[in-house]
């Protein structure tokens, strides 16, 4: 007896503001969360659309039986709107992700179900009661979650990506315990790795010479990422992955992943002040190897994407002058610049909903991007948000790019590009 199909459309959701804000940015990866939980899905039972916002229009003139909607914090306003818009033609909806986890109580009036936590035990379970009408209102993952025999994400969905849909994972979580990072909030507490082999043939299966690694810390296991990458020379790809400074102190690592194709690290650098570091436990970075690690890492033909955070409640005023030189002197390649944005269940939003610091509770507003939603404590808010613009600005200007490059000698061409890509978007 030949199945009925059941119909299902996953979105990545991207509010207009972001939208607007990463448009013209040449190292923009597809998020993996939806083209992964599509290799869950049995074709037998449904016929799978996905839907990226970054590049893609949702078809609100289509009647789907199931939307599955990943809801990150300040997309929850949008991804509600989304929600009513199908709702009124009989869709039911389902919503996991960051925010559904964190903020399920408030989450599940605008949704027919709700994923919270990881989701690689539930979504199968709630994807066959789905199937067979038996579907509960809330899933909730128990224990910690196996990252073994996870299927490939359903890379062959996307559209209009080819250049950035190379997106993969090996590890899960973060060892360390910084106050503005809700990870242990939506993950176990505990760091897991995958399967060396399943990494090296999800890898395989990317139809792109270059690919991201999606971890929120690579090295958070050094002797397993050392095993993945000696795998990787095989595969003669070129990647980038997020890494802590202090882990790349170790020249051995830094050899393995220069011979495995490595290009970039993404390094949460945040200040360059040793008490905004200590102000919101982030101690793993030291202000005083700064210069000797970052020469390493560009020695070993590796560039720096700098994640850069402005409005701890150490900064004045003059932080923005102050790290736009430290960048320049350095040899930065890159910056991912935010404003410090306190999301829900973190110490510091904690702190400052007890110190009655915030200026709006509108979720939209915390993407740490376009707006400043607390009271800094040096500054007013509107300073912190000119000086933040400021910085990116200069940091993006012509004689800006040409100082840095010029230090850091590494991979010239492309990171030429990639600044350029920063500069337009500004504009």
């Amino acid at each position: 007896m030949k199945l009925i199909k059941k119909t299902i459309l996953l979105i990545t959701p991207e509010n207009i503001e972001i939208k607007k804000f990463r448009k013209n940015q040449f190292n923009n990866f597809i998020q993996i969360t939806m083209p992964y939980l599509a290799g869950f899905i049995d074709e037998s039972k449904y016929t799978i659309q996905l839907i990226d916002e970054y590049n893609q229009l949702i078809p609100y003139e289509t009647k789907f039986d199931l939307i599955a909607i990943t809801v990150n914090t300040s997309n929850v306003s949008h991804c509600y709107e989304i929600a009513v818009k199908f709702k009124s033609k009989g869709s039911k909806i389902v919503f996991g992700g960051p925010h559904a986890t964190l903020m399920p109580v408030e989450v599940i009036d605008y949704c027919d179900y709700l994923i919270i936590g990881e989701a690689e035990d539930t979504w199968p379970l709630f994807l066959e009661d789905f199937y067979t009408n038996k579907a509960k209102k809330q899933y909730s993952a128990e224990g910690i979650t196996s990252l073994r025999g996870i299927p490939i994400p359903r890379r062959d969905l996307i559209k209009g990506r080819y250049f950035t849909k190379g997106a993969v994972f090996a590890t899960r979580g973060c060892p360390y315990n910084c106050s503005y990072c809700n990870l242990k909030q939506i993950y176990s507490n505990s760091f897991r790795t995958r399967p060396i082999k399943e990494v090296i043939e999800d890898i395989k299966s990317i139809d792109n010479k270059y690919f991201v690694f999606w971890d929120d810390n690579f090295f958070g296991d050094i002797e397993y990422a050392k095993s993945l990458m000696k795998e990787l020379v095989k595969l003669n790809k070129k990647w980038a992955a997020q890494v802590t400074l202090d882990r790349c102190q170790d020249e051995e690592l830094l050899k393995i992943a220069r011979d495995s194709g490595c290009i970039y690290f993404f390094v949460g650098i945040e200040s360059f002040s040793e008490n905004s570091l200590i102000s919101v436990n982030k101690r793993i970075n030291d202000v005083n190897v700064y210069q000797k690690t970052i020469d390493l890492i560009h020695k070993s033909g590796i560039s720096i994407q700098a994640g850069i955070i402005f409005g701890f409640d150490t900064d004045t005023k003059d932080v923005f002058k102050k790290t736009l030189d430290a960048c320049n002197s350095l040899g930065i390649d890159g910056v991912t610049v935010s404003i410090l944005t306190p999301l829900p269940k973190t110490p510091i939003y904690d702190q400052f909903l007890s110190e009655s610091r915030f200026i709006s509770m509108d979720w939209k507003y915390f993407n740490g991007k376009t707006s400043v939603v607390y009271y800094p404590k040096n500054m007013t808010p509107e300073e912190l948000f000119e000086g933040y613009m400021w910085f990116r600005k200069e940091f993006y200007s012509m004689k800006s790019i040409i100082k840095r490059l010029f230090i850091s000698k590494t991979n010239p061409i492309h990171n030429f590009i990639m600044n350029l890509g920063y500069k337009f978007s500004l504009n």
